[in-house]
């Protein structure tokens, strides 16, 4: 404390009074921090009634921050310190957490602010306020990171990472993981900068690249602390997703897929689409058997039916020897399109026409009902109206054409999108056009009254 008072304590002259002052490197003035914090630090017993004073001082420094008053509202902080001090044992205990956002907040952004000055008083906060050691210390961190500082944050949170405060609590426990997380970020952030930098060897450097590559393949292991951070339940996924990267780089395969299986089917983790997400698309790299894909899919669909990859879902079951796959996959592409976001999505409407030709053509008329009994009533406004019709024909005609085959399957020629797209010349699109007329009056669902 006395190290950073020497470097930072300057007397001010103003009135003739000397004041113990804060400044930053950069000559930022404030005449309230070492003077309070040195009181409690040497535990000052003054009994003082502040609670008026440090309410309005309090609501001052809120105005000056809403008005980006930096200056005005450091010098508010030299009354509201005193809440270091209170009698209320309530008010004391909550005061280092409030002087810490208040004074972070305005150590950010003003002019005259150094990273020092920054870096100091969150030190010296850390002290004060030992309850709040850990969430000072990861903002501090993240600070350091935001001013490209890596090094300085690493350090900053592998300190945190071993602090203790009497016994481990949950909010404790939460903490820490934050903190392993971010600095298993930062280690990773190191990783992938020399791995670039091994793929960038020149191939005559041939000795030093050999060299880099094998310390570099014995050392990320140790440096790495996601493995045992991704075991504890939660959501982790930019954490799972670069300690796979880094298996899979060093050829641990069989690591990768037991972290993505874990990750993904561990009922203590919160349901979490992304899991299925990345187990799928590593199964797809290592060439898995169809049964996994549509295992890690198949529970995605029911999480997000909406999501892109119910096209590849869909053209899975479709392939499948297995009759209640092949039924599924006509109930993927309705509920695909049943969602707003997906109306425009040609490759949807794409599938949905070919597949609806195919059953049909092989005597599977009540899959289709069973899909459109509940639709009947809302599609035709949703996606077939007069009016999507013009539309979809005027942005994009080959939309319009997929379209316009499923309205007609669904609902007979006498649906009025399909009346419209039929009715429109263009001369690439006639032929299409003139066979879907066919297919629609030999396979349509609705059929014409005797």
């Amino acid at each position: 404390m006395s190290d950073f008072s020497e470097e930072l304590a300057r007397p001010g002259s103003e009135d003739g009074q000397v004041e113990t002052s804060v400044v930053s490197g950069t000559g930022m003035h404030f005449p309230w921090l070492w003077k309070h914090l040195d009181t409690v630090a040497t535990r000052g017993k003054k009994k003082k009634d502040f609670a008026q004073t440090t309410g309005a001082c309090l609501s001052l420094i809120q105005e000056a921050l809403l008005k980006q008053r930096w200056q005005q509202a450091a010098e508010y902080m030299h009354s509201y310190l005193q809440t270091l001090e209170d009698s209320d044992s309530n008010k004391k205990q909550m005061a280092p957490e409030i002087i810490w956002k208040l004074g972070s907040e305005i150590l950010f952004y003003h002019p005259k602010s150094s990273v020092k000055t920054f870096s100091a008083f969150a030190d010296q906060m850390k002290n004060v306020g030992v309850l709040n050691y850990l969430k000072i210390s990861l903002q501090h961190a993240l600070y350091l990171i935001h001013h490209g500082m890596l090094e300085d944050a690493h350090r900053n949170l592998s300190q945190a990472e071993t602090w203790r405060y009497g016994e481990k609590s949950s909010s404790q426990e939460t903490l820490i993981n934050l903190v392993q997380a971010y600095k298993g970020l930062l280690e990773y952030y190191s990783w992938s900068k020399k791995k670039m930098e091994l793929s960038q060897c020149d191939k005559d450097d041939y000795a030093y690249s050999t060299e880099a590559r094998n310390t570099f393949r014995h050392s990320w292991k140790t440096s790495v602390n996601f493995s045992s951070l991704i075991k504890t339940p939660g959501v982790w996924d930019p954490f799972v997703k670069s300690y796979v990267e880094m298996l899979e780089f060093h050829g641990d395969r069989d690591g990768a897929r037991k972290v993505l299986t874990n990750y993904a089917y561990d009922k203590k983790f919160p349901s979490n689409p992304n899991a299925h997400i990345y187990l799928y698309s590593f199964l797809k790299r290592v060439r898995a058997p169809r049964a996994e894909l549509l295992r890690a899919l198949q529970i995605l669909y029911q999480i997000v039916p909406s999501h892109k990859l119910m096209l590849e879902f869909h053209t899975l079951l479709r392939r499948s020897d297995r009759e209640e796959h092949r039924k599924l996959g006509l109930g993927v592409l309705f509920g695909l399109l049943d969602f707003a976001g997906c109306t425009k999505n040609i490759t949807a409407w794409k599938y949905l026409a070919s597949y609806l030709r195919q059953i049909l053509m092989q005597n599977h008329l009540g899959w289709v009902q069973e899909e459109w009994k509940s639709r009947r009533n809302w599609w035709p406004t949703f996606h077939f109206s007069y009016f999507w019709a013009k539309s979809d024909w005027k942005e994009d005609k080959d939309l319009a054409y997929e379209k316009a085959f499923v309205a007609g399957m669904l609902l007979g020629k006498g649906c009025r999108y399909f009346r419209y797209i039929l009715k429109q010349d263009h001369q690439d699109l006639w032929k299409k056009i003139k066979r879907m007329k066919k297919s629609v009056k030999k396979y349509s669902i609705v059929k014409p009254a005797a």
